[in-house]
Formats: structure tokens, C-alpha cells, sequence
């Protein structure tokens, strides 16, 4: 108590408990988030957090607590769930220890284990894949969305979010410089409407295929509005449900598999959306395009999370390193010599 009063830290709430640091930081400490984000986190904390800690007064909360705590959530979660779980429990005791109701953090202290398995890995289409898909698909409704985010490497709530104000499909010329079809990735559906980051925010030319499915989509669209008739809401988004409204996480991925089952050989059931993002670095990287040149394409803000996260191997073998050696070096016809009885003999310790 008295080191308490040394460090000025109040002690006008002895018996604050966990659960009311959960609440107090889910109530106020999440003014930046979006509901359905405050949702999964309320979620979170009452099933993995408060049933366990709620009723332990934070200012007795101890390391060796946190750790069994997680050891027991790891027998029933997955690696990412339980970071996620570990991530809520200690902004809340972040934020307790800045208003002086807790001297130290104890959760950022403790190491999370693994949890029961791992999450579902992503993993990048072959270029035979990617030709199947792009062939097989064309006739169904989500060939336009797959072929963008194949063709582009744009993020699912980028392209949800793409408007066609932001859709340029005819060239211009700024100045003597003629400029061809592009896209604006300035917006995305997160809240506030704003790009993940600032890098995020760019501007992508189209591929010639990306120009055709988008003029068709176009087509498309005015049919379906014609279709629906007075339900139709006018959203102006590229990509929209049946009467115009805007496609969610769970209609993309739906609709997306649903387009998968076209495909001899594709599993609809192990692929989602963002794998065709993953798709579009691992593709450039294995056709030899430099990762600093993807990363500014995908909109990282540096080369780490574009190097570690979403490049995947497509070649069996890495050539890289034997061709250019070889075009440094050349090679030897001949083949090695053979070892001279001298130099095939065992070295002796002295002679190394």
C-alpha cells in the first residue's frame, strides 16, 4: 500500500475486479471500433474471459493465474482465437493500469501457448488453378468480383466497398501522357469508410481482362435493377446483391464457393476469397516481379507482411540462386577433377 502511494496509484477501488475492467474497456475503451468489431470482442470476453477471472480482484491478478488461464483455453481454441482472447484481457488491464486502478500489466508479461490447432491457413492458386477458375467461372455472377481480386490483389472490404465513380474503363490522357483503364482504391467498408492504412489507399491500372468482366458487371447490374424494380436500392457499389444492397463477408464467401463448384478438381469447401488475394503476390512473385513492387501493389505499408504472410511457394524447386550463379561463374564441361591420392586422404587435425 505504501509503494502504492509512492507510485500514485489510486486505491479508491480495492476490490476492482477483472470483469469489470472487460466491461469498463468494452464500454469505453473502444471508441475507434465499429459495433460488429465490439460485438465479437463482448463475445469473446464473455465466453472466454469473465467465466474464468470476472471475479479476481485485478490488483491481485497474478502471472502464474494468466498462464493457467491460458493453458486451459488453448485445450479448446485454435492458435488465433487465442491470441485474440489474450489481446482483449490485456488492453483491458492496459487500460485499468492507465487510470492508476492497477501498478502493473501481468497479461503482457505471460507467453500464449498454442492452442489446440491452427487456424486455417491461406494458400495461393497454381496458375493452372488460376486459368480454371478464370475459364470455368464465367458465367456465374461472381466472375467479375474473382477476376478483380485475382487480377488486382484488392482486399475483399476494398473491392465490397468499390463504387463505379471510383471505376475508370475508358483511357485518357493527362497532358501528352495517355493513361489507361484504372480503378481508385480510396475506400473500403470499414468504418469511416477509409482504407485499412494510409498505403492502402492507391490507385491500380486494370488488366485488359479486368476491363471486359467490369463493363459486362456493368451490364449486368442494369438488368438486375430493371429486375427488381422498386426494391432495388441504389447503392452505387460495383459489387451488390440481387436488389443493389451491399454485399457482407459471409454473401462473398457464399457466392464465392458457390462459383468454385464449376471447377473439376477445386474443393469449394478450401478456398475463401482472401486466397485470391494471396493468389495475386504468390503469382507475380513466382513470374520474378520484385516483392517491393508487390507490396505497393497489395498496399503494404513495407515488404515483411507481403514476404511472410502472402507469398507462398509456387515453384517445387527455387532456381534463383544456381541461375544466377551460373550466369556469373559459367559452368565446367569437364566435370570435377578427380581428388589426387594427396588431397583424398583424411586431414589430420594439424593440417586443418
Amino acid at each position: 500500500m505504501l509503494r502504492d502511494l509512492e507510485d500514485d496509484v489510486h486505491p479508491g477501488k480495492p476490490n476492482y475486479t477483472v470483469a469489470e475492467a472487460m466491461e469498463d474497456w468494452l464500454t469505453y475503451g473502444l471508441g475507434r471500433q465499429g459495433p460488429p468489431t465490439i460485438k465479437k470482442y463482448r463475445s469473446l470476453s464473455a465466453t472466454h474471459i469473465v467465466p474464468f477471472l470476472g471475479k479476481r480482484k485485478l490488483r491481485e491478478l497474478t502471472a502464474t493465474q494468466v498462464e493457467l488461464w491460458l493453458a486451459n483455453r488453448a485445450q479448446v481454441l485454435s492458435s488465433e482465437p487465442l491470441r485474440r482472447v489474450h489481446a482483449c484481457l490485456n488492453r483491458a488491464v492496459r487500460r485499468a493500469m492507465a487510470l492508476d486502478l492497477v501498478k502493473r500489466n501481468v497479461v503482457e508479461l505471460v507467453e500464449i501457448p498454442r492452442g489446440k490447432r491452427e487456424g486455417r491457413q491461406s494458400k495461393s492458386l497454381t496458375p493452372e488453378q488460376a486459368d480454371q477458375i478464370l475459364a470455368r467461372t464465367a458465367n456465374d455472377r461472381m466472375h467479375a468480383y474473382i477476376v478483380l481480386s485475382l487480377l488486382t490483389g484488392g482486399r475483399t472490404e476494398e473491392l465490397r466497398g468499390l463504387r463505379w465513380e471510383h471505376v475508370h474503363l475508358d483511357p485518357t490522357r493527362a497532358g501528352d501522357e495517355k493513361i489507361g483503364p484504372y480503378i481508385e482504391v480510396w475506400h473500403s467498408v470499414r468504418r469511416g469508410g477509409d482504407t485499412k492504412t494510409r498505403r492502402s489507399r492507391r490507385t491500380l491500372a486494370l488488366p485488359q481482362r479486368c476491363v471486359g468482366v467490369l463493363r459486362k458487371r456493368r451490364a449486368d447490374q442494369e438488368r438486375e435493377r430493371l429486375l427488381a424494380g422498386d426494391q432495388w436500392h441504389n447503392s452505387c457499389l460495383v459489387f451488390t446483391t440481387g436488389l443493389g444492397t451491399e454485399m457482407d463477408s459471409a454473401n462473398v464467401r457464399r457466392d464465392f464457393r458457390h462459383a468454385l463448384r464449376l471447377v473439376p478438381g477445386v474443393d469449394p469447401n478450401e478456398w475463401t476469397p482472401r486466397d485470391l488475394r494471396h493468389s495475386f503476390v504468390s503469382l507475380l512473385s513466382d513470374a520474378g516481379v520484385p516483392i517491393e513492387e508487390i507490396s505497393r501493389l497489395v498496399g503494404h505499408s513495407g515488404t515483411t507482411v507481403t514476404e511472410l504472410v502472402y507469398r507462398h511457394q509456387l515453384r517445387p524447386v527455387v532456381q534463383t540462386g544456381a541461375t544466377i550463379m551460373d550466369q556469373l561463374f559459367g559452368s565446367d564441361a569437364e566435370g570435377p577433377e578427380p581428388l589426387s591420392s594427396a588431397s583424398s586422404s583424411r586431414v589430420e587435425p594439424d593440417d586443418e
